[in-house]
This record gives C-alpha cells, sequence and structure tokens, in this order.
C-alpha cells in the first residue's frame, strides 16, 4: 500500500500532465473569458493557495496573499474544502465572506485532483461584513492599509446561487473529462508505448463510434492481426476487444453529461451494436447499470436546493 506522501507525488505528476494537455489549456482560457473567474487544477495535499496570481484573482485576496497570517487562514480552508470535496464538489466560506469551490477529479476509483474556483461573494457585500472581516484582519495582526482592503474588498465578484450551481456544473463536466483524459495517461505511464500502438490508440480514438474491428486496426498499423493482439495488450494491459469496450463506455459517460440525451442514444453513438450488448458492458465496466449511473451523474450534476 502506498504512503500518503507517495500518492500526494503521484498527484502531482499526474497533474502537470493534465496541466500541458492541449483540453485543459483551453478549458482554462475559456473558462476565465467566460466566468471572469480564477481556475486552478490542484493536487493532492497542495500547500500553496490556488489562486495566487491568476490573472482573475480577487483584488482583496492578492492584497491578503502579502500577508502571512492572512495566508494561514486561506490555506486552512483550502484544506477544508479538499477533506470536504473528495466526493462531490463543495463551497465554504472564508473569514471575508467569499465562497470558494472545489470538485473532485478521479481516475478509476482514485482521487488524484480538485479543479478549484471562488474568491466570489454569494450575497451582496456591505459595510458591515466589512467591519466583521477587518476587526478579524486586525486579530491576525495584519499590517494593512485598511482603506485598500475595503476598497479591495467591494470590488469583490458577486453570484447569485443559480450562476453559482451552473458554473459548478461546469467544472463537473470538465473533470468527468479530465477523468477521461487521465486515464489514458495512466495507461501510457504504467505500459509506454510503441509508435505503432499509440497510432492504434488515436485511430481507436477517433473512430470507436463505427464497427471497428481488431483486423482494420491492425492493417491500419502494419501489423499481422496476431501481432498486434499480442502486442497490443502487453502495451496497455487489455486485449484489443476490452480496451474498444472501455473507451465507448467512457464516451457514453461523457454524451449522458447531457441531460436530454437518451442513453440508447448515447451507447449508439459510441459505437455499441445492441443494447443488451451494452449493459452487460457498461456494467462490467462501470459496476453499476447505466440507469444507475445517469441517476446518480444527475443528482451530482443538479443545482443544490
Amino acid at each position: 500500500m502506498s504512503s500518503p506522501s507517495d500518492s500526494a507525488q503521484r498527484s502531482r505528476e499526474f497533474v502537470d500532465k493534465l496541466k500541458r494537455s492541449r483540453i485543459f489549456r483551453d478549458y482554462e482560457q475559456a473558462f476565465r473569458d467566460t466566468t471572469g473567474m480564477p481556475i486552478n487544477l490542484r493536487p493532492l495535499e497542495a500547500f500553496d493557495l490556488p489562486h495566487h496570481q491568476d490573472p482573475n484573482e480577487n483584488p482583496f485576496c492578492a492584497l491578503m496573499a502579502k500577508s502571512n497570517q492572512s495566508c494561514a487562514a486561506c490555506l486552512q480552508l483550502q484544506r477544508r474544502v479538499e477533506v470536504e470535496a473528495q466526493i462531490e464538489p463543495k463551497t465554504l466560506k472564508c473569514f471575508a465572506g467569499l465562497c470558494d469551490s472545489s470538485v473532485p477529479v478521479r481516475v478509476g476509483e482514485d482521487l488524484v485532483a480538485f479543479l478549484q474556483t471562488g474568491q466570489v461573494f454569494l450575497d451582496k457585500p456591505d459595510k458591515r461584513r466589512f467591519d466583521a472581516a477587518a476587526r478579524q484582519i486586525l486579530k491576525f495582526g495584519t499590517e494593512i492599509d485598511m482603506k485598500k482592503a475595503e476598497e479591495a474588498w467591494f470590488q469583490g465578484r458577486v453570484l447569485d446561487r443559480r450562476q453559482h450551481d451552473s458554473i459548478l456544473r461546469l467544472l463537473s463536466i470538465f473533470a468527468q473529462h479530465l477523468s477521461t483524459l487521465g486515464q489514458e495517461l495512466a495507461v501510457q505511464a504504467e505500459h509506454g508505448e510503441a509508435p505503432p500502438i499509440a497510432r492504434a490508440r488515436a485511430l481507436i480514438s477517433a473512430r470507436h463510434g463505427e464497427d471497428l474491428a481488431l483486423d482494420d486496426v491492425a492493417k491500419a498499423v502494419n501489423m499481422s492481426a496476431f501481432y498486434f493482439c499480442k502486442t497490443f495488450k502487453k502495451a496497455t494491459g487489455m486485449t484489443f476487444t476490452n480496451y474498444l469496450a472501455r473507451v465507448r463506455v467512457e464516451k457514453v459517460k461523457n454524451l449522458l453529461l447531457n441531460p436530454h440525451k437518451r442513453v440508447s442514444e448515447a451507447a449508439f453513438e459510441a459505437g455499441f451494436q445492441s443494447l443488451s450488448q451494452f449493459n452487460r458492458v457498461f456494467r462490467r465496466i462501470a459496476g453499476q447499470s447505466p440507469k444507475t449511473y445517469r441517476e446518480q451523474l444527475q443528482k451530482r450534476l443538479s443545482p443544490s436546493r
């Protein structure tokens, strides 16, 4: 069994790879541009301020980051958010009334990272609330220009509950996409890849919605079916059939993020040839029926009441 420190180290290495991916960089920029909020993919047991120097960092938080005492309060909040966001998204409020949110990112059953955003008000800031925050700042012993702090505090972004719930749903959807990407990275890291296998996986990713046969893929990478089958299993740890099934199941999971997509439509779009085959394969790989998975997914993504 690996120690917590080993898990944290693997998480940091894994997050570095995810952050370098094109899908993460594109989403990161789109999220910042669309919401005006900061975003960070944070490894396990990180000990830094998640949004410091983000282009959308809250001006009050940027000011407070200059103080060791205030930083300690923020780090304690981040730790609480992560502890309580192991299973589902969680939002907590700091001493200054600003809310931070964290969404877990998993690869299989393993928690690997958190998608985080925040530094926003969910209630309109007023002078009474700032005065309460100011008293806490004084208790910290923070040396700060209180007039500048007040000006920065009132510049904070204000969201209503519906807007905030929608942003958390966006992060939850992206966390699912990162989970799929993470599984691909995990296979590469564990087994390594010869160029023909990398081309085969790319072909499967692009054409999994078709009636794709082992012979077709073997021919495309200039290998005999027998040798390809043997080499592919050695490289990925799975037979071609099982690998293709897993790719299709992950595609179904992504399609089901759309609440208007029927399970049967998602199954055929992902490349399954019959619903009986789909139900059997999905249950084997996901550990639950497609219906149960969808119910749990919609519960996680539905606005909190």
